[in-house]
């Protein structure tokens, strides 16, 4: 079944052709069955918002196809994106464990499915199967160790240029090689560039133009281009 984005849903966990490393997908036949009882599949367009940072936890959302990015926000209007969460993640985990509110807020970047499970049926899920439960520790470590990264890109780093630098190339580590370079599907704009690594859009405009007089990387559209990797790296030591 294709939804209205553009997307062939996947109906079945069980039999699931794009299942990864992700909270689920490697989870034994029993529990996937009782997963299937509980979930709610939905797809968003581009833009949209599964939740809101504050808002009363409900659930949480699987994260199947697409991308979604994770924020925050100041009292004074900043944003600082955290990260971009890919297929396979839970989205809202920490929140509706704790039955806190959820605490940074997810976008759709591409159009997406997710699967939602209320928390009731989640929490359940997790005391019937202990494999479940492991897997929720596991993903809660990741998430930290995400957050810890960002952390170091942006209290480390030296300039904006270094952060951009850094930034620029754990994206690249997604890529695909070509003739140019390594190529990066993003989706992002200068302004939620200058998002993660706390400046503005101008200051990752002036910085993208000074690497692609360098012909270090450069970005087209969606697709950043990573033309000398050791380069960058180099411009990051130095």
């Amino acid at each position: 079944m294709r939804s209205p984005y553009g997307l062939e849903l996947i109906e079945n966990c069980q039999t699931c052709r794009a299942r990864t490393n992700g909270f689920f997908c490697k989870l034994n036949p029993n529990a996937l069955r009782d997963l299937e009882a509980v979930k709610f599949t939905n797809s968003y367009p581009q833009g949209a918002v599964l939740f809101v940072e504050g808002q009363a936890s409900r659930g949480v959302f699987v994260l199947c196809q697409g991308r979604v990015k994770l924020s925050t926000s100041s009292s004074e209007g900043k944003t600082l994106i955290l990260r971009i969460a890919r297929p396979g993640e839970v989205l809202g985990l920490s929140a509706t464990i704790a039955g806190q509110p959820y605490e940074v807020t997810a976008e759709a970047l591409h159009p997406c499915q997710v699967n939602f499970i209320g928390r009731d049926d989640f929490l359940r899920l997790l005391r019937l199967h202990g494999e479940a439960g492991l897997r929720a520790v596991e993903n809660l470590s990741s998430n930290y160790n995400s957050v810890t990264d960002q952390l170091r890109t942006l209290g480390l780093a030296g300039s904006a240029p270094e952060k951009l630098a850094r930034l620029l190339l754990e994206w690249s580590e997604d890529g695909e090689p070509s003739p140019q370079g390594t190529r990066v599907k993003l989706g992002l704009t200068h302004e939620e560039i200058a998002q993660f690594i706390g400046t503005s859009r101008e200051t990752v405009t002036r910085i993208l133009s000074e690497f692609r007089a360098r012909r270090l990387a450069s970005l087209r559209g969606a697709t950043l281009v990573i033309q000398n990797k050791a380069g960058l790296e180099n411009f990051v030591g130095g």
